[in-house]
């Protein structure tokens, strides 16, 4: 089974990212951005556990497809409580992200369940794979922003928002004082 490897393969940035996820430079934060950070790490703990697990199994065992298929409804259930979890004012920009990403995830459970819950279907397992590699995509992007970054890659645009387009001041501020 080559899924094991893809799925390692793609899983290997995630979590080599994670190891710094969220590290704080000793500021304080609103309690809204402290749990939304605390859930987050919840989410990456699961998919670095959902990594072990999908390395621990054996491809040869007659039981290797319905424990990955077992791995994969938990890790689209955690996708999807991941998305559901309410983004801070200050990561605004990943919200429809982190919605893709579970999208995108429940697609590729669904298209690895076509190509191994039967006879296998090479055709839905290549199109799980890339909807899986789509969701991994969203989640490193997630945590760029997270760590920070301006997010790099194909296919990604950032907007970003001039300094001279920012108002400090209320505008009845300025208009009470003229």
């Amino acid at each position: 089974m080559n899924i094991f490897r893809k799925i390692t393969t793609l899983s290997i940035g995630v979590f080599c990212l994670f190891g710094v996820l969220l590290t704080g430079c000793g500021k304080k934060t609103d309690p809204a951005l402290d749990a939304y950070k605390e859930s987050m790490t919840v989410f990456y703990d699961k998919l670095s556990e959902y990594d072990r697990q999908i390395n621990a199994i054996d491809p040869e065992s007659e039981s290797a497809k319905y424990d990955l298929l077992e791995i994969l409804d938990e890790m689209k259930d955690s996708y999807k409580d991941m998305a559901e979890i309410e983004v801070p004012e200050e990561f605004s920009g990943i919200a429809d992200i982190s919605l893709e990403a579970s999208e995108y995830m429940e697609k590729a459970n669904e298209f690895y369940h076509m190509a191994y819950d039967n006879e296998f279907d090479e055709d839905s397992e290549m199109l799980a794979s890339q909807y899986y590699e789509r969701a991994n995509d969203r989640v490193l992007i997630m945590l760029q922003v997270l760590h920070g970054e301006v997010p790099e890659g194909e296919g990604i645009s950032v907007e970003t928002q001039s300094t001279y387009e920012i108002s400090t001041i209320e505008e009845d501020a300025e208009t009470d004082e003229d």
